[in-house]
């Protein structure tokens, strides 16, 4: 019998877990905009709170974080269309390369004649088949009535995230009392409230740090591909500098570009170097530089990052994959999942004697 009604809560909670990721799914257009301003709100609330230290209204901490997320939103738009359209017209030319490479290197391999036909038979009808998928994609590119049919949607979600953000800016005292009154117990709700806004601060502090990391990292990598003659080095820099938010899939994505980027303008060896000079850069980012300023006890799992990474990108694209880890890491401190930070301590002369 007990062990009938615990099948019975666990049928209970899978069945609610996966009705809830279903309407999140079917909702995105409405929930994404919302969880994206929940989210900037508490990675930029020390700025309401600095605002609020002075004396000011909250209002002014409200604009002050809009302003400053729509510039980094217009800055991520202008970084990353320039990118693309680069590598969009160097397509042809990396296929033809990436090509020319398959063939000398089949050319050097002996004893496998046979293979290398078929291979080269292969690779002649998807040469054809890219060029005509490419004049396709060209002939499909969406033209003024798709972007006039668009504009309302995007539009919509731009009003429901600047609407979330400066309210939620304007008002987040009292969320988290409303929160804690209604959700926790009576002898709780201060200890739940102290709990709400703890979370808030340390998920802000570790984003400001990952920030000055991930735009150290960038003005690295810009110097270098400006180094090594890559062209666009300091469009590149940005971008690492963004992309880098995104745990392992944004570098992981980073560095395929960055192949196509050096087949496109390098001949020989050369077109290894850049995914390789970044690879160099971000792996002593990732396991020195970054532990040493956020430290142990801020670090989390590996296989949990990946986990909600996945999970954000399967169920809301890009944008679920820039809200994983701030919700992740904002659950794991609310939850008590992460210790407390410890300040450094000296021994006493008791205790050394």
């Amino acid at each position: 019998m007990y062990r009938l009604e615990t099948l019975s809560r666990a049928s209970v909670v899978v069945i609610a877990v996966i009705a809830v990721v279903a309407a999140l799914e079917q909702v995105e257009s409405l929930f994404a905009p919302v969880t994206l301003a929940l989210v900037v709100g508490i990675v930029l609330s020390p700025i309401s709170d600095a605002w609020e230290k002075r004396g000011y209204a909250p209002v002014w901490g409200a604009l002050t974080s809009l302003v400053i997320s729509l510039m980094v939103a217009a800055l991520l738009v202008l970084v990353i269309q320039p990118v693309v359209s680069e590598l969009s017209r160097q397509a042809p030319k990396v296929w033809n390369d990436m090509r020319s490479t398959v063939i000398e290197m089949r050319q050097m391999v002996q004893g496998i004649q046979d293979a290398s036909n078929q291979v080269s038979e292969a690779i002649a009808p998807a040469a054809d088949t890219a060029k005509q998928k490419a004049a396709t994609d060209k002939a499909a590119m969406p033209d003024a009535a798709d972007i006039v049919m668009l504009a309302p949607a995007l539009l919509a979600q731009t009003l429901i995230y600047i609407g979330t953000l400066f309210f939620f800016q304007l008002s987040r005292p009292q969320i988290y009392n409303w929160i804690a009154k209604h959700l926790a117990e009576p002898a709780e709700r201060g200890a739940t409230a102290n709990r709400l806004r703890t979370a808030e601060t340390r998920v802000s502090r570790y984003f400001l740090t990952i920030t000055v990391i991930n735009a150290g990292l960038g003005f690295l990598v810009g110097i270098a591909m400006q180094v090594i003659g890559l062209p666009n080095a300091p469009l590149w820099g940005v971008v690492a500098f963004l992309i880098n938010y995104i745990l392992y899939l944004g570098p992981a994505t980073l560095v395929v570009a960055l192949v196509f980027a050096g087949v496109a303008a390098f001949d020989g060896a050369r077109v290894i170097l850049p995914p390789l000079v970044y690879i160099a850069l971000n792996s002593t980012e990732g396991q020195f530089v970054t532990p040493a300023a956020i430290g142990r006890q801020m670090r989390i799992n590996p296989l949990l990052v990946f986990l909600s990474l996945t999970f954000g990108i399967w169920l809301w694209g890009p944008l679920g994959g820039v809200v994983a880890i701030p919700l992740l890491l904002w659950a794991l401190v609310l939850t008590d999942s992460l210790p407390e930070p410890r300040e450094p301590t000296t021994a006493s002369p008791e205790a050394e004697s």
